[in-house]
């Protein structure tokens, strides 16, 4: 064991020399002493403490994406057949109106909501000419052919998506190829 000498101060507030005393550490060789057993519990459960805080600060940050994620998504699920009446209507537009002003304002809403949804992080599930996928598509009619490869050969409704959560399958004819 070592020595180290620590002064011991007076509680008395007159100045009066202090006087060391003496304090054994134990040393590399020496079995720990209680105080130093109690200090390396603490230190580990701090250090426990620390990382289970850690972790729940991330869970709860994951879970706050999470929800954003969620109420984006009901919220863009209720807008979209919005969108959709929008399309369907300038796809019916008679050919004497198609210059119109007023067309070119309803196409100017519909490339905002674009727009829009894609600054929100909203993509258009990929369709026509790709293979089909339950998880983004939804068969609406199958077509027969001579190959055994689903590909959609249209698109009756466009499916929307966030990341790779979907909002909306797109509603589909699949024609095997």
């Amino acid at each position: 064991m070592t020595k180290k000498d620590v002064p011991q101060e007076n509680d008395d507030d007159q100045a009066t020399p202090i006087e060391p005393i003496e304090v054994t550490v134990a040393g590399p060789d020496d079995a720990a002493t209680p105080f130093e057993d109690q200090l390396l519990q603490l230190t580990d459960a701090l250090q426990r403490e620390r990382a289970d805080a850690l972790n729940l600060r991330r869970r709860h940050e994951a879970e706050m994406n999470n929800l954003r994620t969620r109420v984006k998504s009901s919220i863009i699920h209720d807008l979209l057949p919005v969108i959709d009446n929008f399309e369907r209507a300038l796809k019916h537009v008679p050919a004497d109106l198609e210059g119109n002003d007023y067309i070119k304002g309803v196409q100017g809403v519909v490339k905002q909501f674009e727009t829009t949804l894609g600054d929100m992080g909203v993509e258009r599930i990929k369709s026509v000419g790709e293979a089909f996928d339950p998880h983004f598509h939804e068969a609406i009619s199958m077509d027969e052919g001579e190959g055994t490869e689903e590909i959609v050969s249209e698109e009756l409704q466009a499916g929307f998506k966030i990341g790779d959560d979907v909002i909306r399958h797109a509603m589909v004819r699949v024609k095997q190829q």
